[in-house]
């Protein structure tokens, strides 16, 4: 159809009406097209952020650790332990074991080894996670591979020529080792280093935890089963923070997806309560470090932390500022204290609802925990114990298999006339409340102030006692050069030293156990360690009663046996005057230590006329060995003529006393009163069936009929006496000389 003339001749007129107007109509195209590109320019990013997210949702749990500029959050962990017994360097390689599964290298590192002053500071500009396992030793003070470690940190830390932001930037965590029987000087060094860091700027990705070995108060049961809790929280803030997360995660994640709630959710007031008791208990220790006339800033009042809590990001939030300054001014005092006393008041109360809980608690609910750990039964297995219930041990003496092959008996042979091939060595509690020097257990044993634990009946006690002795004596069945004599007699074991271990006092039915023995007509010798006067007062009669005198000072004394009791030294001088309240048998038992307690000869004087022992045993110290526990060597071992000398020269300080008998091969010497010298002969030895009738009559009629350590004394032989020919070794066994063989230390 064709289009009519006007029609054309009007869109003509139109068009040319356009053609004045053209620059316009070309600038609104121009526009149009420059609008388009733009829009094109910001959509084509957007699409290749969506499929560069797709990518980084299929990466590997490694590359998460990256973030989509390529960056690490966490390259590494960096382990450093300070160890004396070698507990933190064990718990060292765990972690680094579980760390390495992570897919993260992990470094464990001697702080003996490690250069704080050049290599610390790189830390902070670097991207490694540093762990510090730190074990507190004695009197608080580190242990001998951290003690320049620690130095160091306390001096930057305290140096107002180090800047607070030394370390900023380094993530840490600290686990301490301690026991919290040591109240004064519990996991000092673990929290201290704490503080040092915080101090200097460093970020701690967790709260300081402090590990317990005293399996009474421990909160998971063992120092082992702590280090495993803080571990799991560890590796999973470890997680956390190798995906970017900066906030601590609450651990309640499920498939994959991170639970923590965010700040609006039910669990954030909980959240934030416990970064204010964090941040709370920070400015506590800081005034405790300025020492504020303040009751709240009482280190003893502060309620022990729950652990393995998180500390908030509002501890740190000052890192852009740095480290808060140890120098506070007048100012900010006034909020100090009132922010601690508003600490005080919510520990106060959290105690009273946690002590109303315990009153409701079911009976056995608040059960007691068994002394012996896991741990320390596989310790003490490999060591040759038989482990008894929850608390006991029964092992072998040396001397036990030396008399068996006719070879010679202990000095209780010599010096009292026991069998040692019937002896029984044997305790009822393995805990004790020293940590000796030379302590031949090489403090694998638990260690207590009071009785804590589950508690096993003396009886069940007993006869699994002999039940395991006697199946450790007939392994001895077919050895060469046993007599088959004594192995029949070794069966009926007629002596029992309550010396194998720990503090035997310590068992709460101790009393109940001797008495069983007694009607068993085994014979009791029983060992403490004189930090128990009231128990040694109610001890009924024992055969014989010793007493450890390792030292004749106080400060010796400390030195030497490491005691955990606060007021030990009055505790020792209790338990002599309790000792001399005796009427049986009993006896000091002093071990010399060259260069430690051997120049103390007026003191060691001073301590007899206190207790007025029946007895006294003189006798070096046993080298038990390179113990990391113990500074020991052969140079404080003093030979057998050395203690003869001091035995002379301390018996001339006695005027009642003079040197009965002598066993030279175990370097002991025995003192005796002179009321056992009978017309010009010793009567050291006892007679045990005597002693028997005696016990039984006095329980029979109570204490109507009371006896003494006279009525049961039994001549001693000639061999036995100082200044014989035989020095103490019985003539009728066989002398037998050790060649180029290791010695075997345990005895009694």
């Amino acid at each position: 159809m064709d289009m009519p003339m006007e029609t054309w001749n009007g869109l003509g007129a139109q068009l040319m009406s356009l053609w004045p107007n053209r620059f316009y109509i070309y600038s609104c195209a121009a526009l149009g097209f420059s609008l388009w590109l733009c829009i094109q320019f910001v959509i084509k990013p957007k699409k290749q952020n969506a499929k560069h997210l797709q990518t980084v949702s299929k990466v590997t749990e490694h590359d998460l650790a990256k973030d989509k500029t390529g960056d690490c959050h966490v390259t590494g962990v960096k382990i450093l332990y300070g160890s004396q017994t070698g507990t933190a360097k064990r718990f060292a390689t765990i972690l680094a074991e579980a760390v390495a599964s992570l897919n993260l290298p992990a470094e464990v590192i001697d702080m003996r080894d490690y250069d704080p002053d050049d290599s610390l500071a790189e830390e902070a500009t670097g991207k490694n996670v540093c762990v510090f396992l730190a074990a507190t030793y004695a009197d608080g003070k580190p242990t001998d591979n951290a003690a320049w470690f620690c130095k160091w940190l306390e001096e930057a830390a305290n140096d107002f020529r180090v800047g607070k932001k030394y370390l900023k930037g380094l993530q840490y965590a600290v686990f301490g080792l301690g026991n919290s029987l040591y109240t004064d000087h519990y996991n000092t060094v673990g929290r201290s280093i704490d503080r040092w860091l915080w101090m200097l700027g460093a970020r701690r990705i967790l709260s300081c935890t402090k590990g317990d070995s005293n399996v009474a108060r421990s909160i998971h049961g063992s120092i082992e089963a702590d280090f495993e809790a803080w571990k799991d929280k560890f590796l999973t803030r470890l997680e956390a923070l190798c995906k970017g997360q900066k906030k601590p995660c609450s651990g309640r994640c499920k498939n994959g997806r991170c639970g923590t709630k965010k700040k609006g959710s039910p669990e954030a007031p909980d959240q934030e309560q416990r970064a204010l008791r964090q941040e709370e208990k920070e400015w506590l220790e800081l005034a405790v470090t300025l020492e504020l006339p303040s009751s709240e800033s009482d280190p003893g009042s502060i309620k022990e932390e729950e652990p393995f809590e998180t500390t908030s990001e509002e501890e740190s939030s000052g890192e852009e500022g740095g480290a808060a300054s140890p120098v506070v001014d007048v100012e900010d005092l006034g909020k100090m204290v009132g922010r601690m006393k508003k600490a005080q008041r919510e520990r106060q109360l959290e105690e009273e609802a946690s002590q109303r809980g315990r009153s409701q608690q079911a009976p056995g609910e608040d059960e007691q925990r068994e002394m012996i750990t896991p741990a320390l039964r596989e310790a003490l297995t490999k060591q040759g114990y038989r482990l008894i219930g929850s608390h006991s041990g029964v092992k072998l003496c040396r001397w036990t298999k030396s008399m068996l092959r006719g070879r010679g008996g202990c000095y209780k042979h010599t010096f009292y006339g026991i069998e040692s091939h019937r002896c029984m060595e044997t305790t009822p509690s393995l805990a004790c409340a020293n940590k000796c020097v030379f302590c031949w257990r090489h403090h694998t044993n638990p260690v207590g102030t009071e009785w804590r634990w589950k508690m096993d009946q003396p009886d069940v006690i007993l006869q699994e006692a002999i039940e395991n002795h006697q199946n450790l004596i007939r392994q001895f069945k077919g050895v060469p050069g046993v007599r088959g004599d004594r192995l029949e007699e070794g069966m009926l074991p007629k002596h029992c030293a309550l010396s194998l271990v720990g503090e035997p006092i310590m068992y709460p039915e101790i009393n109940r156990f001797l008495r069983l023995l007694h009607d068993r007509n085994i014979s009791s010798f029983l060992v403490t360690n004189a930090q128990f006067p009231v128990e040694i007062r109610n001890l009924e009669p024992v055969t014989q009663l010793y007493v450890s005198v390792d030292a004749s000072t106080k400060e010796s004394l400390k030195k030497i046996d490491r005691p955990l009791f606060k007021d030990f030294w009055q505790r020792f001088l209790d338990s002599l005057k309790a000792l001399a309240e005796k009427q049986q048998r009993t006896v000091y038992r002093l071990t010399l230590v060259k260069a430690w307690n051997v120049e103390e000869l007026q003191a060691y004087s001073e301590l007899v006329s206190l207790g007025k022992p029946d007895f006294i045993e003189v006798k070096g110290v046993t080298y038990c060995g390179e113990s990391s526990a113990s500074s020991l060597t052969m140079a404080n071992v003093p030979w057998h003529e050395e203690v003869v000398r001091f035995v002379q020269e301390l018996t001339d300080l006695l005027p009642d006393y003079e040197i009965a008998c002598e066993h030279e091969h175990s370097n002991c010497l025995l003192i005796a009163h002179k009321k056992f010298k009978i017309d010009g002969v010793w009567h050291t030895w006892i007679n045990y069936e005597r002693f028997q009738d005696l016990v039984h009559e006095h329980k029979r009629t109570g204490t109507a009929v009371p006896f003494t350590s006279a009525d049961y004394m039994a001549q001693t032989p000639s061999w036995a006496i100082f200044g014989a020919r035989e020095r103490g070794f019985d003539p009728q066994d066989t002398r037998f000389q050790r060649k180029n063989k290791t010695k075997d230390i345990s005895g009694c």
